[in-house]
């Protein structure tokens, strides 16, 4: 086997530049995970897009002169923990976007049952996760793995863990789809299974390997060190008897909401003719300090005749209760506008909205400032805080 650069994407801060570099858009639409590492970085995780944003957000990529390599769904969960949002994603892409490589990334779960109906789908490249193919190491990797809804003991979860993997490569494999294993090398816990894995998984028909090494939490002093260079190096080429090894370059950077926001580089939303207005939820008339179940009344703002935006009227917002009802009504009321700035919302309105053509702008910022901003004033600070169900743009 060869061992071949991993391609290089492009930095978020080229994000939408003509002639910039090709690169990699992460589309982070699934809600819930298989499993959870003992090394993960704390904090709380980015809620995921709804797939109507995710294609919102591939579009206006798209629209201000991006060039997509590949689409990926990865992340905040598994995409085939709860595989409907990534179902109708991927409807999504094929109906607007059917020349765009798709590709998946996943623990494995469940993914010999879904191999087929990736394959159909568009999926043209599978990412296994594969940490270790030994039981007794994934115990020591994983804090808890969930194979379905329900928790089932670490000794169990581990060895059903490594048999779907082994039956979803074989599965994926037979139905046409190219696996990419990716392993996180923890020294001194799975570094020397390395190329066991490779040709485990080499044996269930994987073609290639990346290899990531681990990075401790800045403030871990409990798990294992940092994997130095030279180390992947020898690892890579032991396991380039079995795969082709992918090296991750330094610079390699997959676009994403979350991680272009930390860059100021995601474009938000703009208004059209249809839709010329903003709308505000907020307790005061200064501050979007208020969550949209509990709104009462909503804001609407909108240019004047000199172009200025201004506070133009207020509008009911529907009575809590009637479950999707409540938010197909009010997304009928906000007809006109393209967006809803509030400081908090479910994933139900969120999606309902979204679905009408309104994004759900999450922020805790000053009403007139971030309005500003949305029609294209404002200091370039204040977008710091404006996130898009969630995901900061």
């Amino acid at each position: 086997m060869t061992v071949i650069p991993f391609p290089q994407t492009a930095s978020p801060c080229s994000a939408g530049k003509p002639g910039g570099q090709r690169q990699r858009l992460q589309l982070p639409v699934a809600p819930r995970a298989f499993a959870r590492s003992r090394f993960a970085l704390p904090g709380k995780t980015e809620p995921p897009l709804q797939p109507s944003e995710a294609l919102a957000w591939l579009d206006t990529v798209l629209s201000q002169g991006g060039t997509i390599e590949t689409v990926e769904l990865a992340g905040p969960g598994d995409p085939l923990a709860a595989p409907e949002p990534t179902l109708a994603t991927l409807r999504l892409l094929r109906e607007q976007h059917p020349q765009l490589p798709v590709r998946l990334a996943t623990l494995g779960i469940g993914g010999n049952q879904f191999a087929e109906t990736l394959a159909a789908l568009g999926i043209d490249n599978v990412t296994l996760l594969v940490d270790t193919v030994a039981p007794a190491t994934a115990a020591r990797l994983y804090t808890w793995i969930r194979p379905s809804t329900k928790t089932v003991p670490l000794a169990k979860a581990t060895a059903t863990l490594i048999d779907e993997q082994m039956k979803a490569a074989a599965a994926l494999t037979k139905a046409g789809i190219a696996v990419t294993v990716r392993t996180t090398v923890y020294p001194g816990i799975n570094d020397d299974q390395v190329e066991t894995i490779a040709k485990t998984m080499a044996e269930q028909g994987a073609r290639q390997m990346i290899l990531v090494p681990f990075t401790p939490p800045a403030k871990d002093s409990d798990g294992p060190p940092a994997a130095d260079r030279e180390r992947i190096a020898a690892l890579g080429q032991q396991a380039a008897a079995h795969l082709t090894i992918i090296t991750a370059a330094e610079n390699t950077i997959t676009l994403s909401p979350h991680n272009a926001a930390r860059n100021g580089a995601v474009p938000i939303p703009k208004p059209t003719a249809e839709r010329p207005n903003v709308a505000v939820v907020s307790s005061n008339g200064m501050d979007i300090d208020l969550h949209l179940g509990h709104a009462i009344k909503v804001l609407i703002y909108g240019p004047r005749e000199d172009g200025l935006a201004c506070l133009l009227e207020t509008r009911p917002a529907p009575e809590p209760g009637g479950g999707g009802s409540r938010w197909q009504t009010l997304a009928a009321t906000l007809a006109d506008c393209f967006c809803l700035l509030t400081a908090s919302a479910g994933d139900t309105p969120r999606r309902i909205l979204a679905d009408h053509g309104i994004t759900v702008l999450i922020t805790e910022d000053n009403v007139e400032g971030t309005v500003d901003v949305l029609y294209g004033g404002g200091k370039k600070g204040k977008k710091k805080s404006l996130t898009e169900g969630h995901c900061a743009p």
